[in-house]
This record gives structure tokens, C-alpha cells and sequence, in this order.
């Protein structure tokens, strides 16, 4: 997970007879963003349609505030990336900000209630400083008015997992140690160093636990940081059950897909994205990851299942119920980086519970939740072999049989260029790669992986509409090349020092025999050499199984200011994006995302744009919206860019029609 290599420099009117109180109260109800997805199912459909398709573009800002973040950033080494989803709950909107602090707002104003600051170290330096938000929580047993009688759950990004009371912002003493529990503590692989285990996303909550995964550094080591998944009791924070990827249980049926003597060392298969809760079913669904480390997997051959999968558990007690594995022995850093949505499918006439997964191959599985079982089928499919000494790739992967989100194979006739100069070093760059389509394996003379390691799509995930069975997605179009070099009689410092010449991330995978060293596929121009649209947003169509809309996702003439010829060429062509999207009963579907700095409104019908509103830095995040005690329905981002090719900031911004 840490970290998908950055794009160097590119990139209500009740009835009559209600009451006050009672109107608040349905308001409430239906209005609010009580969760990252808008419930625990993840689904991002907000019932409101105060904001519609004829009006939208009148939308204007309602309010905006700073976090202070930036300033905490200009102190310090400090670079951070502003991913938080706000919810609001309890009459109050609550948000994290990167180092961990909690914000309390007024909905309505975005006045300070509280704050909570953890106390993170800046001077370490994580892989992803992010925190895409808080969970809530209400005790079904504690005293209305009571102390921590409802909870704000944070986990910060050195691995802390803290209650406050919602109501002040105080820490509740009587969960876990002072009202923390240390997630580095009692893993089967503890981390080498702090920054090699984070948290990133809010943690679950169902049925009195609280789930957390976690995130492990990329790799640096085939032993990495264990990544169990684990359940706390929500009041007093004590461990319930734990959950681990990589299975150490040999009667478990997934332990001999993990073969050699080392395979079972092996850490990661970790769950960094949101976790998705069905309480109803007592399911909680992970989305896990590579298996360490990320491009080379002779230490742990086999199909690793549960690793890269989607893993039903038993909410009550972390057992396994069912797993969907997306990509077996993964070599290309193909984690489930999407959460998992949980909706309800129109299939074959009758109503069918779901979990809807979109992955970084470019394709979105429709699985039955009860099962696991593919509702749109799914097909085992031959891909290329690996030559590398000491590696087994899988010989087949899984195929939905829904339209790819993204491309799947580059045809190097196909490229895209600014210029001459920049098409000569395209060809340059691909000449002699490995280039036999998707899962084409790591090679030492080095592959053309498509889609990238940010995907296909990405932590932005899936949003869906279940009136229209709409499901949208937000993905990337652009490649990478991904080389293995063999350690023994290399020159490292000189391999070093030729990887930031030609701008690759190098890296010693320690406990193998290879060094890795990536980059994404990008002239001289800063643009990338795979045909627009560099971004894009798809919306799929579920009852017929087939793609209602592609249209591009942003623009990249921001990075040519002053070069009307590079911004008018680059028009339209989408950009490399990364947040979510939102959806609304009213046929609207919201998301910023991507590098030109702009929030955007679609028709989820046609897909056609049509909003448009500038932000401070990118909003790489996924936005919200709710329905204000004042009767109006908001639209939040926060837009605070991640200090590099998204721009630098902390603001949160709100958007309401004119009163």
C-alpha cells in the first residue's frame, strides 16, 4: 500500500401535522452522512434531492474553513495528504485531519465545537500521512447525558486507536489504556520501524466491536508487518477476535495455497482501505492486499488466498464465512485498494443482496453476499508466464465478464504525444519491455504493467444509485514499467543513482534475491504515454450488464499555465485521479479527485458535466452531503491536496444552494 508511486510533478417537506421536534428528527434521519460511505454498507447513495440536475449549477460556497494543517506541515517535515470523508451524526459533522486531529463542526456554519489532537510525531515519516475520517458510535447501554454514552473513533497514522466522547471531545479512560489501544501490539510480525505500520481509514463498527485493518509498508521485505484484521469491544476496547490473511492454521483450507518453507512468514495480505459492515447478516468484508513483497513472489508461491481477495468474516466471532480471491500470487502491487459496497442487485427478477467490488486490473465484481458466489459470472482465463529464476507465476486469473473499467494491453502504435521529442522517449521507454497485456509478470529486463499500480480503479472505490442500479466508478489510465534486477554482483549505489536519474523508485526487497525499480510511463512532458483519457469516470449498468457512460475525469492543462498550446491540447483528456464519488437520489453524482482542482457534478443518466467549482488545492477525497437542521442539503469536500501534485492546503469547503 505505501505508497502508490506519485505522479512526479504531473500529476424535505414532512407531513403537515409534524411537529417540530418530529420534523428534526426525520430530517435527521434521512439527511444525515452517518458513516465514510454514508452507512456501514458503503454503498455512497444519499437519499436527497433537494439538489437536482436542473439546479445544481447554481450551487455556490455555504462555508469554508481551515484545519491548521498546513501550517503544521510548514513547521515540520511534515507532508501530508488530506483524504478525510466527514460524517455527521449526533447533530454535529466530525472529520480527521492527516497527523490524527479530530474536528468537531456545527453542520450548518462549519463553527468549531471541539478539537482532539493526539499528538503525532511529525517528524516521522510515513508512506501515506493520511486519515480518510472517523467512525461513531452510540452505547446501548450507558445513561442518555452520560460520559462517552456516544463515541468518535479515530486511528491515526501511528497505529492508535482512540474514543472520544462525541459530545466534547475528551477521551473515554475506560476503553483500552487512557482511551487507547496500541495496534502495533500482539502481531504475529511486528513492524521493523514505525513507519513501517499505519492506519489510514476509519475503523468499522457493528455490533458493539470495532474492526480495524491496517497499513503496511510496500516492499521493503518478504516478512513485512503482519496484517490481521482485528475486532475490539467498542466500550472497554478489549480484543474480541483477530484475523490473519496469511493463514497459520494448516486444517485451514487456504494453507496450502502458501507453499515453500518461508511462505507462511510472509506479511501483508493487510486490509488498509474501508472495511464494509452488514449488521443484518453479521458480515464484515474486507478488502485485502499483496502479499509481501508486492513483485516477487518465489518466498511464497502458490494462489495465496485470502491475500488480494475479498474476505467475508463472521462479525461476531472473525471467522471466515466466505473468500473471493480477485488476483491470485499477485505480482504487480494489485491490491483491493477499492472498499467494498454492499448494495441490493436486480438479477434475474429477484432482489439479490451484494457486494460490489471494483479492483486496480480495471474490473468490478458482482458477488452474492450470502456466498461469495459471482452473480455476473466470472471466467479463469490464461495470462503470460514468468521468466524470472525462482518465481511461479499463477497460470490463470480471474476475469469479470463486465465491460474492463480501463484499458488492459498497450499497443505501442497507440501512443500519445505532445511533441516529437516526447514521442522518441515514449518508444525509448517501452523498447524491450515484457508487454503481453494485463498480468504480464515483473521481468529483468523489465515489463510494461497495465493497468498501473494506482490502478484501474483505486481507493475511490465504487458509489452506487439502487433505484437506477447504477453502479459509478472513478479510475486511471495510465501504465508503469516494473523491473527486477538480481541484488548479488550489482552495483546498488550506482543502480541508485541511475533510478533518480531516469526518475524510478528503487527499492531492496531484503529476504529476496531481486532490488525492484518502477515508474509510471510519462514523457518528458509530464504527460503520460498511454492514450487519453488519462482519467476517467464509468458508470456500469447492472441490469443489463453493460456500460452506460464513459466520460473523461478532469484535465491536465493546469500543468501547462502560460502554454495556451499544451492547455488547449490537454483539454478534455481527463487526469490521473484519486477520491471517490457520491451519488444522489436525484440523479446527481459528485467527486473532485483529480489534479486540475475542481469538484464536479455529473448526470448519473447520460453523464454529461454539468458543475463545475474551483478549489483550493485538489480534492483528493471523497466528498459528502447532508441535510442541515436549516432544511438545506450540502455538498463537503475537503481540499487539501497532498503537498505535491495535488497542491498543498487545508481546507474543507461546503456547498448549498443560494437560501
Amino acid at each position: 500500500m505505501l505508497r502508490p508511486l506519485m505522479l512526479p510533478l504531473l500529476l424535505l417537506t414532512a407531513p403537515a401535522l409534524a411537529g417540530p421536534l418530529k420534523l428534526a428528527a426525520q430530517a435527521r434521519t434521512s439527511g444525515d452522512w452517518p458513516a465514510y460511505g454514508h452507512d456501514g454498507m458503503g454503498g455512497r447513495y444519499s437519499p436527497l434531492t433537494m439538489i437536482t440536475p436542473g439546479n445544481v449549477a447554481r450551487l455556490m460556497v455555504a462555508w469554508r474553513i481551515h484545519t491548521g494543517e498546513a501550517a503544521r506541515g510548514s513547521a515540520s517535515r511534515w507532508r501530508s495528504s488530506f483524504e478525510a470523508t466527514p460524517i455527521v451524526r449526533f447533530g454535529t459533522m466530525y472529520l480527521a485531519t492527516p497527523s490524527g486531529r479530530v474536528l468537531a463542526l456545527v453542520p450548518e456554519t462549519g463553527e468549531t465545537r471541539w478539537t482532539f489532537d493526539p499528538g503525532v510525531n511529525p517528524g516521522i515519516h510515513f508512506g501515506d500521512n493520511a486519515n480518510r475520517g472517523v467512525s461513531a458510535w452510540v452505547d446501548p447501554h450507558a445513561g442518555s447525558g452520560e460520559p462517552c454514552a456516544r463515541r468518535v473513533f479515530v486511528a491515526t497514522i501511528d497505529a492508535r486507536l482512540i474514543a472520544l466522547d462525541a459530545a466534547t471531545g475528551a477521551r473515554c479512560t475506560g476503553f483500552g489504556a487512557d482511551g487507547t489501544v496500541d495496534l502495533r501490539q500482539g502481531l504475529r510480525n511486528p513492524p521493523f520501524e514505525t513507519a513501517e505500520y499505519e492506519e489510514t481509514s476509519p475503523p468499522a463498527v457493528v455490533r458493539g466491536l470495532v474492526i480495524v485493518g491496517s497499513g503496511v509498508a510496500d516492499n521493503n521485505r518478504f516478512d513485512a508487518a503482519s496484517g490481521e484484521v482485528r475486532a475490539f469491544d467498542a466500550r472497554s476496547g478489549v480484543e474480541r477476535w483477530s484475523w490473519d490473511p496469511v493463514p497459520q492454521n494448516p486444517r485451514d483450507p487456504a494453507y496450502r495455497t502458501w507453499q515453500g518453507p518461508y511462505a507462511h512468514r510472509t506479511g501483508a495480505g493487510n486490509v488498509w482501505s474501508v472495511i464494509a459492515v452488514d449488521s443484518a447478516m453479521d458480515l464484515v468484508i474486507l478488502p485485502t492486499t499483496s502479499p509481501s513483497p508486492d513483485y516477487y513472489g518465489g518466498m511464497r508461491l502458490g494462489s495465496n488466498r485470502y491475500a488480494n481477495s475479498v474476505v467475508a468474516l463472521r462479525a461476531s466471532s472473525g471467522k471466515v464465512v466466505w473468500a473471493f480471491q480477485t488476483v491470485h500470487h499477485d505480482l504487480w502491487d494489485y491490491d483491493n485498494a477499492s472498499p467494498p459496497a454492499l448494495v441490493t442487485v436486480r438479477h434475474g427478477g429477484r432482489d439479490v443482496p451484494a457486494v460490489l467490488q471494483a479492483t486496480k486490473t480495471g474490473m468490478l465484481y458482482v458477488l452474492d453476499r450470502r456466498t461469495g458466489v459471482p452473480i455476473i459470472p466470472v471466467e479463469e482465463r490464461p495470462v503470460p508466464a514468468s521468466t524470472v529464476p525462482g518465481e511461479q507465476a499463477w497460470p490463470t486469473q480471474p476475469f469479470s465478464t463486465l465491460p474492463t473499467l480501463s484499458p488492459q494491453h498497450f499497443d505501442p502504435d497507440s501512443l500519445f504525444a505532445l511533441s516529437d521529442s516526447d514521442r522518441v522517449a515514449c518508444r525509448q521507454m517501452i523498447t524491450g519491455l515484457r508487454n503481453q497485456g494485463i498480468f504480464t509478470p515483473p521481468s529483468l529486463e523489465g515489463t510494461l504493467v497495465i493497468p498501473s499500480n494506482v490502478g484501474g480503479a483505486h481507493w475511490g472505490g465504487v458509489a452506487f444509485d439502487p433505484v437506477r442500479q447504477i453502479a459509478v466508478v472513478p479510475v486511471n489510465r495510465i501504465a508503469a514499467v516494473v523491473q527486477l534486477i538480481p541484488e548479488k554482483g550489482t552495483d546498488l549505489d550506482s543502480l541508485w543513482a541511475e533510478g533518480d536519474k531516469l526518475g524510478y523508485e528503487t527499492t531492496r526487497m531484503r529476504g529476496t534475491p531481486y532490488v525492484m525499480r518502477r515508474r509510471f510511463l510519462l514523457a518528458p512532458s509530464r504527460v503520460p504515454c498511454t492514450p487519453p483519457p488519462f482519467g476517467a469516470l464509468v458508470a456500469m449498468d447492472l441490469t443489463t450488464g453493460k456500460e452506460a457512460w464513459d466520460v473523461p475525469l478532469g484535465d491536465l492543462g493546469a500543468l501547462y499555465a502560460g502554454d495556451s498550446t499544451g492547455q488547449e491540447r490537454l483539454a478534455s483528456l481527463g487526469s490521473p485521479n484519486l477520491g471517490g464519488a457520491v451519488v444522489t437520489a436525484s440523479g446527481l453524482v459528485f467527486i473532485a479527485a483529480t489534479l486540475d482542482r475542481l469538484i464536479h457534478a455529473f448526470d448519473i443518466q447520460t453523464g454529461r458535466e454539468l458543475w463545475t467549482a474551483p478549489l483550493p488545492a485538489g480534492g483528493k477525497a471523497t466528498p459528502m452531503t447532508f441535510q442541515g437542521s436549516d432544511g438545506r442539503q450540502y455538498v463537503v469536500i475537503a481540499a487539501g491536496g497532498d503537498g505535491e501534485v495535488f497542491g498543498k492546503g487545508d481546507e474543507v469547503i461546503a456547498f448549498a444552494l443560494p437560501q
